[in-house]
């Protein structure tokens, strides 16, 4: 089952020509509550203009069955550029109701079918890749790079970092230099939660 939220009217998601797509795992997409994550979401709505769609799952089927609608149904998918993945996991996998699925297990779900996405991870999890691991994803998915955090929560949360990121690319679609945007607003925060950026 799945469960979709939208938080702006449909009219003003057309007017806008720049999205993130956010898929939370949470565990039970029964239970209804606000996350943290969906509150900064509508901030960034209120605060930059940044529209989004916020999806939660709790299974990898959910998982697939999310970016498959998004990918095959959504006649906006050229406008996100970022999937923004609020998961947990280890370096090079994500936990879905306590299984761990790797990133290359991942990858050949969306065989070609994540091009020029960039694919960004909260602080939930640590993203630390080897070169092969990340290129392999790249290669396989067509996403144009993924993004994350190589320290872990520890009681600060990415999201504040995150809506500063999600921003700059509204304004600016080349990727390292909104990366060094993000160093020089933000130093301290990068270096302290290690922002990383594979592609």
């Amino acid at each position: 089952m799945l469960k979709t939220r939208q938080k702006l009217p449909q009219k003003q998601l057309i007017d806008t020509d720049y999205f993130v797509y956010c898929l939370e795992a949470v565990y039970d997409i029964e239970t209804e509550q606000v996350t943290e994550t969906q509150k900064k979401l509508e901030q960034l709505a209120m605060q930059y203009g940044v529209a989004s769609i916020y999806k939660t799952c709790d299974t990898i089927e959910g998982f697939e069955a999310s970016l498959n609608t998004l990918v095959l149904d959504d006649h906006y998918f050229k406008n996100y550029e970022i999937i923004y993945l609020v998961i947990t996991g280890e370096a090079n996998s994500i936990c879905l109701n306590d299984y761990y699925y790797s990133l290359q297990e991942v990858a050949e779900i969306f065989e070609g079918r994540l091009n020029d996405k960039i694919l960004h991870f909260s602080n939930a999890k640590v993203l630390d890749l080897e070169e092969e691991e990340f290129q392999y994803f790249l290669d396989i998915t067509g996403a144009r790079a993924i993004s994350g955090y190589g320290n872990e929560f520890n009681g600060i949360s990415s999201s504040n970092l995150d809506s500063v990121f999600f921003n700059l690319f509204k304004e600016d679609d080349d990727m390292l230099n909104v990366v060094e945007k993000l160093y020089q607003k933000h130093y301290k925060l990068c270096t302290l939660l290690d922002f990383r950026l594979y592609y």
